[in-house]
């Protein structure tokens, strides 16, 4: 009961947030980007929260607690690949965005390859992302678990993701996921000390065995690669954080991004990873249970805990997910408006969150599986487009044919692979980039030779 009515505040607090964001919307653009006027802090940590979702807290505590401080690495990683690639790319991308007026990814792809490609890009990102965005969803459903039917959490997730997106757009949205995004951190930081505070016994660390190392049985350097290469290249080939590089007001607040959005995933990693591993510490001792299934680690953890905190914890969770999933979805609603029907047309925008969300609770009733390996496997996925955005600034070859042989060739070969496991000894990731690569570059020289 509890938990019902802190979820109900949460829903009433960020509808509130999201009303007074709000401005009056006449274009596509204040929809989708706020009219580019968001500032350097609220740009950070909407950045931040739709990075960082309920995969933290439920997906990589539950991998740390299963596989040890290879997670760290691998969270790492992404983080550092994210800040280099912010550093040099996205000074290219605001630029090019204000001075074209990009709202989407797939503007970028229209101008530098043709519509063509930008139009199968945002169906083929959006069977990837429908996958990702429906762990939100699952991750909410395991956490109220006690509290309501495994249906009923996707409906109520569903009902308050389509809300707050409706009613201001990416204005709305980013401002909850700036309030929310510094109570997920602040959570977070408690649910670390508690872990600690439950340890009643010193107890040697080598307890943990192989996973105080890398590699292990899980972190083989085959496995390290398949989960670190795809989430290395996130801030290129997800949409929502493209988009969310076209919404600060002046250079100024783009390079505040960067920084506080390095800042606050360091610490998050550092704590949601120390969790995993003090928890399963506890299990080692006897002081916490063994846990087969890694996704239910922190519901496990939050059922033991006092109640009070177990449900501010949950609901910081929540706004993980929530505030994550609602970006995703608006990402996706701009890229079916703006590059597949070729439409300005915010109302247009808004039937298509509503589509969005109704299609990725459909997904999520069906409890997909782990949600780390969902996530690597969008990830994967994504990889298609990285050929593309770097021709955008680096390659003056290519057009529409090899621009959509290119998204179809990566495509096809993640789906193929991931489903037969027909890897030939190589993380499909490395597949994935091998086979974009080369048919980008040979289709370009063949197109050029053809219209010469």
């Amino acid at each position: 009961m509890l938990m019902l009515i802190a979820l109900l505040l949460y829903a009433i607090i960020g509808t509130a947030i999201a009303i007074l964001a709000k401005r009056r919307v006449l274009t596509d653009e204040d929809y989708f980007v706020a009219g580019r006027k968001v500032s350097g802090i609220v740009s950070a940590l909407t950045y931040a929260a739709t990075t960082y979702s309920a995969f933290m807290m439920v997906g990589l505590v539950g991998l740390t607690y299963f596989s040890g401080v290879g997670a760290l690495g691998f969270e790492l990683f992404y983080l550092v690949g994210t800040l280099f690639l912010l550093s040099y790319y996205a000074p290219k991308i605001w630029k090019l965005g204000k001075e074209k007026a990009f709202v989407t990814p797939g503007d970028m792809i229209t101008s530098r390859y043709g519509e063509t490609s930008a139009k199968l890009m945002a169906v083929l990102v959006s069977i990837a992302l429908i996958p990702y965005t429906s762990i939100q969803f699952v991750s909410i459903s395991f956490l109220l678990g006690n509290s309501m039917s495994f249906e009923s959490g996707i409906v109520l997730s569903a009902i308050i993701i389509a809300l707050w997106a409706l009613l201001g757009g990416l204005r709305s949205v980013a401002w909850t996921d700036a309030i929310f995004g510094l109570f997920m951190l602040t959570m977070a930081i408690f649910a670390v000390f508690y872990s600690f505070s439950m340890q009643t016994t010193s107890t040697d660390h080598s307890r943990l065995g192989e996973l105080l190392y890398v590699p292990n049985s899980f972190w083989t350097p085959i496995n390290f690669i398949s989960y670190t290469l795809p989430w290395f290249f996130f801030a290129l080939t997800n949409p929502q954080v493209v988009q969310r590089i076209f919404i600060p007001k002046d250079e100024k607040s783009l390079r505040r991004m960067v920084i506080f959005f390095g800042l606050f995933g360091l610490v998050y990693t550092i704590l949601v990873t120390l969790l995993g591993l003090q928890l399963r510490l506890l299990s080692e001792i006897g002081e916490f249970p063994r846990v087969s299934n890694r996704d239910l680690v922190t519901p496990t953890f939050l059922s033991m805990i006092p109640e009070w905190l177990g449900v501010m914890i949950g609901v910081s969770i929540f706004a993980a997910a929530i505030t994550t999933a609602n970006s995703i979805v608006l990402t996706l609603s701009s890229m079916f408006t703006r590059d597949l029907l070729k439409s300005r047309s915010v109302n247009a925008g808004r039937l298509f969150v509503v589509a969005i969300t109704t299609a990725v609770a459909i997904f999520a009733i069906q409890r997909p599986n782990y949600i780390v390996d969902l996530a690597v496997m969008s990830s994967t996925i994504l990889l298609c487009q990285l050929p593309l955005l770097l021709g955008v600034f680096h390659f003056k070859m290519g057009g529409n044919i090899s621009a959509s042989l290119t998204l179809l060739a990566g495509f096809s070969t993640a789906m193929v692979m991931f489903y037969t496991k027909a890897t030939f000894g190589l993380p499909i990731s490395i597949w994935v980039l091998l086979v974009s690569f080369a048919v980008f570059f040979l289709a370009s020289c063949l197109e050029k030779r053809f219209k010469t």
